[in-house]
């Protein structure tokens, strides 16, 4: 099985040079290859991370670098998954792992700052996978708890019993707008108009749009947590006439 991980720190990836997956890469069952996002940077100081559009706290990694390092490492057509480690991504179980051990390529983008410009995932990413509900610093921790979880699934990996934990947090629950930053136009795709008007009122409302939609399309499950007016209730269900929540 081949896994590429794709992050800005690739010396944190060290710890992967020990233990199980070190014995796992040496015997060939595993072939890891950690790639520095930094290298592909057409930035004069090889920077990754710019403002986004529509303000708001903290950096965005940019598209380009990204983008370039996936085509190096995994270009299309691509004979497995490539996975963005991001808070608003699918929660990560065992029987995701298995399915996922079944791959033979796997490719493991690390965000940072406060995540990745949208158009990158929209272009790029197969599967956006959520390893629990709390927030990091950034991918890097997540793409080893996953890389770890499916390693030793592969035959040969393991020479004992396993063992799982699961672990959970609260917050306001809902899931994450997208986020652009520079440029306003890559690959024939455009930030949304909203976002460049400087209306931060409406930027706001499309922001808590948007968190509303992804939350009830990805984890319908925290609505019954999270604090919805019954304004945005009734919105909610004019846009998933089809859909039973459970407010």
């Amino acid at each position: 099985m081949k896994i590429d991980i794709l992050t800005i720190f690739p010396q944190m990836f060290s710890a992967l040079d020990h233990s199980i997956i070190a014995r796992a890469r040496e015997a060939g069952i595993i072939d890891l290859k950690v790639t520095d996002i930094r290298d592909y940077s057409e930035s004069k100081y090889k920077n990754t991370d710019d403002y986004p559009y529509g303000g708001g706290a903290g950096m965005l990694m940019t598209a380009q670098p990204i983008a370039d390092a996936i085509k190096a490492v995994a270009p299309d057509p691509y004979d497995g998954l490539r996975i963005c480690l991001s808070p608003r991504g699918i929660p990560f179980t065992q029987q995701m792992a298995e399915k996922l051990a079944k791959q033979e390529n796997l490719l493991l983008l690390c965000g940072h700052y406060e995540g990745v410009d949208e158009r990158v995932i929209k272009r790029y990413i197969d599967l956006e996978i959520s390893i629990g509900d709390y927030v990091l610093t950034g991918g890097e921790l997540p793409a080893m708890v996953v890389l770890d979880c499916v390693a030793r699934l592969k035959e040969g990996v393991l020479g004992g019993s396993d063992s799982a934990e699961e672990e959970s947090f609260s917050d306001d629950f809902l899931l994450e707008y997208p986020h652009y930053t520079r440029p306003r136009e890559f690959e024939g795709l455009s930030v949304p108009d909203v976002l460049l008007n400087g209306n931060h009122a409406e930027i706001n409302k499309w922001r808590r749009e948007q968190r509303l939609i992804i939350t009830a399309q990805r984890r319908p499950d925290l609505l019954k947590k999270a604090r919805l007016s019954d304004k945005e209730k009734e919105w909610l269900k004019g846009q998933f006439p089809d859909t039973q929540f459970d407010f």
